[in-house]
C-alpha cells in the first residue's frame, strides 16, 4: 500500500456562521494535520443512504455543505471504494456546475475539478454514488447470524479510525468537525438507528421506508453510525436524556444490566465533567459476531458494540462477564465526553481519547460497585503497558501517525493502558479535586472542538497551582518505563531515610543509556499510615519516610515505574509479605517477576514471594499467582520434563486453594472468589491435575444430559478445560453442537472453544474450519488467532499459506496487525525471519510496528527461556517437593 505523507500546515477555518459567497472566512484555526488539500472544509452534510443488504451494495447521496477558504479549482475529500455518478457545485443562489471527478484508490480520494476556478465562500457540493456493503467491520457492514427462523442479516457501521469515506465521501479526519443529517430508505419491516432520534417516516412509492433522523450536532466523521436489522429496543429515562439498548429480535432480556448500569453512568459522568450529555438520547447497539480488531466503538449517541462483550446470558454468563460489560459500557460512555464531544486534532493524541476513557472506566467500576474490588486492576492495568512499554520497539504516548495503517496500529496497550496508568499517577500528584476542576475546565473551553494534549495540561496546571506539564511530557513524549533503585533505608529519630536512584527498565536493552523522567513517589513504612511523597529529578532523591518499618516504595501502586529494592529493603518486605497490604502484594509480586524475567532481579525473589504467599491472601492477589504460574508453564513450551515438574509444583500451590474454596458458590462470598475459582480451574486443568480434569469431564456430561445443571459461572471453566484436552470424539460432538446452536452469542463462544484444543492434529482441522463458512464470516479471524495462543508457528503457517483468504477475513486496516500478532507467543527462532519476511514482502515501511513488535517479543522469550529457565529449574530443586 503506497505511503501517503502528511503536511503539517495553518488549517484557516470559516466563521461559524453563513457567509456569503466570495467572503473570506475568518481563520480561527492553530496548527493542524491533514491529509487532505486545505482549500475547502465543510460545514454540513446531508445524506441519504439506499442499501440493499441482499446484493450487498448501497447508493448514496450526498449535499455537503462546505467553505472554500482558498481560491483553487478542485475539491479533494476522501473516497474509498465508491463510483461516482454524479458532481455539482453550486454556490448559494447560484448556478450549479457539474464537475470532473477522478479517484485515486491508493490514496482513497476523489477530486472535483472545474471549469472555473473557485473564489472562497460558501457552497454546495452534490454527488450521487455507490458503495459496497462489506462483510468486515470497516465502512458499511453486514453480519449474519441463526435464529430459530433461519439466518437474518443485520447492517452496521465502523468509521474508526478513517472507514467513513467508504460510506460517505467526506473530509475523514478527526479535525474536520460538521454538522450531519442522515436519512436511509429501507425495507419497511427494518428498525434503523443512527447518532440521533428518528424525526419522521415516510413512505416510498416502491414500498420501502425513508428514515429521516435528527441533525446531529457538530461531530468528526468517524463518530457517525448507522444500523439496519430486525432490532428490538429497550428504553429507560436517566438525567434527561432516554438511554436504549438495541439488539437483534429477542436480545433485550440480556439487556437489563447494561441499560439501569448506563443510568449509574450517566449520573456520575454529567457530574463530574461539569458539562451536562448534550444529546437527546444515548443507545447501546448490540450486534453479534467480532471483529480482531475491537470490541465496541464509542459513535456519539448509538455506541457500538459486540454481543459478547455487552449482553448477559443468564445460561452462560460470570462475574468477569459482568465486569467486563460494565468496564465496556463506562469506557464508551466516557468517550461521549473525552473523544466525541472534544476530539483531538489528529491521531498523534489518539491516547486523549483512549486513556481518559480506561482511566475513567476504572474509576467507575470502583466508585459504583466496590464490592468487586477493582482498585486492585491498577497492578495489571500497568503490567499491560510497561510489558509492551519495556521493548526497543515501543513508542511515545503521543507518537507521529503518518498513514491510515499506522492510526490503526496505534490502539495499543501503550495508547490505552499506559495513558490511563499516567493520567492516575498525575491525578494521584496533584489531588483529585484539582484534577477534575482541571478537566472541567478543558471540557468547558474546548466543547465541540479538537485539542492536543497541551490543552490538558494547561487546564490541568492551572487548576492545581503546581507544575504539570514537564512530568507530563517526560511521561507521554518519550517511550520507555523509569526504573526507580531503592537503597537500604536507615531509620533515624523514627524515619527512614533512604536513596532513591532512577534508571530505566528494559527487556531487551540491559546496556542502553536510560533516559531521564521527573517521577513522583509515594513511599509508606508498614504500620504507618503516613506516606511521604517527593519527585525524582534529575535521576536522584532523599527520602525521609515516617516509620522505621518495612519500607514500601510506590505505595498504591499509582506511579508508572518499576521498583527495585535493595537486598536489604526487599528482604524486609519479604518477611512481612502477609502484613502488606493486598494492592502492594500485587505491586511487589509483578515488579519481581518482571525484574527477573528482565534479569536485574533474581527470579527467585518471585519464586519465594510465591511460596510464601499465604493461602488465604486476597483473592486478587492468589489469582495474581495463578497467572505468572500459567506463564512459567508456557515458557517451558513442549519441554515435558522440565515443564512436569513445575507443574507439580504449581498443583501443590494451588490445588489447596481450588479445595478450600470449592467448587460451588458459598452463599454471600465475595464476587472476587468467584473470578478466581474460574481462574484456578482452568489453570489446573491445564497443568493436567486429574482431579480437577475428572470433575470438568463430569460437569460437563451432566451439562450434556441437562443443560441447567451447571452454573453460569463454572460453564466457561468447565468448557475451557474440556476443550482444551478434547480428542477426536469429544472435538466433534462440540462442533456439532456449535452447529445446532440457534443462540448467536454461544455459537461464538464454542467456536472459539473448537479452536482452543491443543492437539496439533484438531489444531489444523480448527484452522481448515475457520476458513470455511459454518462458523460466520467474522469467526474466522478470531478462531485463527485462538489457535495462535497455544500453535502460533502452526497458526502464523497456515493464515501464510492463506493469505488471500485469510485477508477478506480481516479488515482492511488491520491487517498488518493481524499476521504478527500470531506469532507473538512464538518461541521459535525460525519465526523472526518468517515475520520478517512477511513483512518485507506485505507491509510499506510505515506500517511494520507491529511486525516489529512481534520479533522483539519472540526474541525476548528465547532469551528468557535459554536464561531464566534454568534459574526457576535451580530454585524447584532446592524447594519442590
Amino acid at each position: 500500500m503506497q505511503r501517503r505523507l502528511i503536511a503539517t500546515a495553518v488549517l484557516a477555518l470559516a466563521a461559524a456562521c453563513a457567509l456569503p459567497v466570495h467572503a473570506a472566512p475568518r481563520p480561527v484555526a492553530p496548527m493542524v494535520t491533514t491529509q487532505l488539500p486545505r482549500s475547502a472544509v465543510p460545514r454540513h452534510y446531508e445524506v441519504v443512504i439506499a442499501p440493499d443488504a441482499v446484493a450487498g451494495t448501497f447508493a448514496g447521496k450526498v449535499t455537503i455543505t462546505l467553505d472554500i477558504i482558498a481560491p483553487t479549482d478542485a475539491i479533494t475529500l476522501n473516497a474509498a471504494d465508491l463510483a461516482f455518478t454524479r458532481a455539482t457545485l453550486a454556490a448559494a443562489g447560484g448556478k450549479a456546475q457539474d464537475a470532473r471527478t477522478s479517484v485515486d484508490a491508493a490514496a482513497q480520494t476523489a477530486s472535483f475539478t472545474f471549469a472555473r476556478r473557485l473564489a472562497p465562500g460558501r457552497y454546495k457540493l452534490a454527488l450521487d454514488y455507490t458503495g459496497v456493503i462489506g462483510t468486515q467491520a470497516a465502512g458499511l457492514f453486514s453480519l449474519d447470524y441463526a435464529t430459530k427462523d433461519g439466518k437474518k442479516r443485520a447492517l452496521y457501521t465502523q468509521f474508526e479510525n478513517s472507514d467513513a469515506r467508504r460510506m460517505i465521501p467526506s473530509w475523514d479526519e478527526p479535525f474536520y468537525k460538521a454538522t450531519f443529517a442522515l436519512s436511509a430508505d429501507v425495507p419497511a419491516s427494518d428498525a434503523a438507528v443512527s447518532n440521533m432520534p428518528i424525526v419522521r417516516r415516510t413512505l416510498l412509492s416502491d414500498g420501502r421506508t425513508r428514515v429521516v433522523f435528527a441533525q446531529s450536532p457538530k461531530m468528526s466523521t468517524y463518530l457517525l453510525f448507522f444500523g439496519l436489522g430486525d432490532f428490538e429496543r429497550v428504553t429507560k429515562m436517566a438525567e434527561g436524556t432516554e438511554l436504549g439498548v438495541v439488539t437483534r429480535r429477542g436480545g433485550t432480556g440480556q439487556a437489563a444490566f447494561v441499560l439501569n448500569e448506563s443510568a449509574a453512568i450517566l449520573k456520575e459522568y454529567n457530574d463530574y465533567f461539569g458539562v451536562r450529555y448534550p444529546l437527546p438520547k444515548l443507545d447501546n447497539v448490540a450486534a453479534p459476531g467480532r471483529s480482531q480488531f475491537f470490541g465496541a466503538m464509542e459513535n456519539w449517541g448509538a455506541i457500538f458494540t459486540f454481543e459478547y462483550a455487552m449482553l448477559l446470558d443468564p445460561a452462560i454468563s460470570t462475574q468477569q462477564d459482568r465486569q467486563e460489560a460494565f468496564a465496556t459500557v463506562a469506557h464508551e460512555m466516557a468517550h461521549q465526553w473525552f473523544g466525541d464531544l472534544v476530539t483531538m486534532a489528529w491521531w498523534d493524541d489518539l491516547w486523549l481519547n483512549e486513556g481518559f476513557a480506561s482511566w475513567m472506566e476504572n474509576r467507575m467500576m470502583t466508585r459504583l460497585h466496590p464490592e468487586w474490588n477493582t482498585a486492585l486492576n491498577v497492578v495489571s492495568v500497568h503490567d499491560r503497558a510497561m510489558l509492551r512499554d519495556a521493548m526497543v520497539t515501543t513508542h511515545p504516548v503521543v507518537q507521529r501517525i503518518d498513514t491510515v495503517e499506522q492510526a490503526s496500529q496505534a490502539f495499543d496497550d501503550i495508547t490505552y493502558q499506559k495513558g490511563e496508568s499516567v493520567i492516575r499517577m498525575l491525578e494521584n500528584y496533584v489531588g483529585e479535586t484539582a484534577w477534575r476542576d482541571g478537566v472541567r475546565a478543558y471540557m468547558r473551553k474546548h466543547k465541540y472542538g479538537n485539542t492536543v494534549s497541551d490543552d490538558l495540561w494547561a487546564s490541568i496546571e492551572k487548576a492545581a497551582g503546581k507544575p504539570v506539564k514537564g512530568i507530563a511530557h517526560d511521561f507521554t513524549l518519550q517511550p520507555g518505563v523509569p526504573l526507580v533503585r531503592v537503597g537500604a533505608p536507615v531509620c533515624t529519630n523514627g524515619e527512614s531515610v533512604v536513596l532513591l536512584t532512577q534508571g530505566e527498565y528494559s527487556r531487551d536493552q540491559p546496556s542502553r543509556k536510560p533516559l531521564t523522567w521527573q517521577v513522583p513517589v509515594v513511599a509508606q513504612t508498614l504500620g504507618s499510615a503516613k506516606q511521604a511523597r517527593t519527585v525524582v529529578t534529575k535521576g536522584q532523591a532523599t527520602l525521609s519516610v515516617p516509620g522505621c518499618g518495612a519500607l514500601v516504595v510506590n505505595a498504591g501502586q499509582n506511579g508508572y515505574y518499576r521498583t527495585l529494592y535493595s537486598p536489604q529493603a526487599f528482604d524486609a518486605l519479604s518477611v512481612q509479605f502477609g502484613a502488606l497490604a493486598p494492592v502492594d502484594q500485587l505491586g511487589l509480586l509483578s515488579d519481581s517477576w518482571a525484574l527477573g524475567l528482565a534479569g536485574l532481579a533474581p527470579i527467585d525473589n518471585l519464586l519465594d514471594l510465591a511460596a510464601g504467599t499465604p493461602e488465604r491472601a486476597d483473592p486478587q492477589v492468589l489469582a495474581k499467582l495463578t497467572d505468572v504460574f500459567m506463564q512459567i508453564h508456557a515458557l517451558y513450551g513442549t519441554d515435558s520434563p522440565r515443564r512436569q515438574r513445575f507443574d507439580n509444583y504449581a498443583i501443590a500451590r494451588l490445588a489447596p486453594v481450588l479445595a478450600r474454596i470449592g467448587w460451588d458458590a458459598d452463599s454471600g462470598e465475595a464476587q472476587t472468589v468467584a473470578s478466581l475459582r474460574a481462574d484456578l480451574i482452568e489453570a489446573l486443568g491445564a497443568f493436567q491435575h486429574a482431579p480437577t480434569l475428572g470433575e470438568a469431564q463430569r460437569r460437563y456430561l451432566a451439562l450434556q444430559r441437562e443443560p441447567g445443571s451447571v452454573p453460569a459461572a463454572l460453564r466457561q471453566p468447565v468448557l475451557a478445560v474440556v476443550a482444551r484436552n478434547n480428542d477426536v470424539a469429544g472435538w466433534a460432538a462440540l462442533r456439532a453442537a456449535a452447529k445446532a446452536e440457534k443462540t448467536p452469542m454461544v455459537k461464538d463462544q464454542l467456536y472459539m472453544l473448537l479452536a482452543s484444543v491443543e492437539d496439533k492434529g484438531l489444531s489444523e482441522r480448527a484452522l481448515e474450519l475457520a476458513l470455511t463458512d459454518e462458523p460466520g464470516a467474522t469467526n474466522s479471524a478470531a478462531m485463527v488467532r485462538q489457535v495462535a495462543q497455544h500453535a502460533p508457528e502452526l497458526a502464523f503457517d497456515f493464515a501464510l499459506a492463506n493469505i488471500a483468504k485469510m485477508n477478506t477475513r480481516i479488515d482492511e486496516s488491520s491487517r498488518s496487525r493481524f499476521f504478527p500478532s500470531l506469532a507473538t507467543s512464538s518461541g521459535d527462532p525460525a519465526m523472526v525471519a518468517k515475520v520478517q519476511q512477511y513483512a518485507a514482502a506485505n507491509l510499506t515501511e510505515g506500517s511494520r510496528g507491529d511486525a516489529q513488535t512481534a520479533v522483539a517479543e519472540i526474541k525476548d522469550r528465547i532469551k528468557v527461556r535459554q536464561e531464566r529457565l534454568p534459574e526457576i529449574d535451580g530454585w524447584l530443586a532446592r524447594h519442590a517437593r
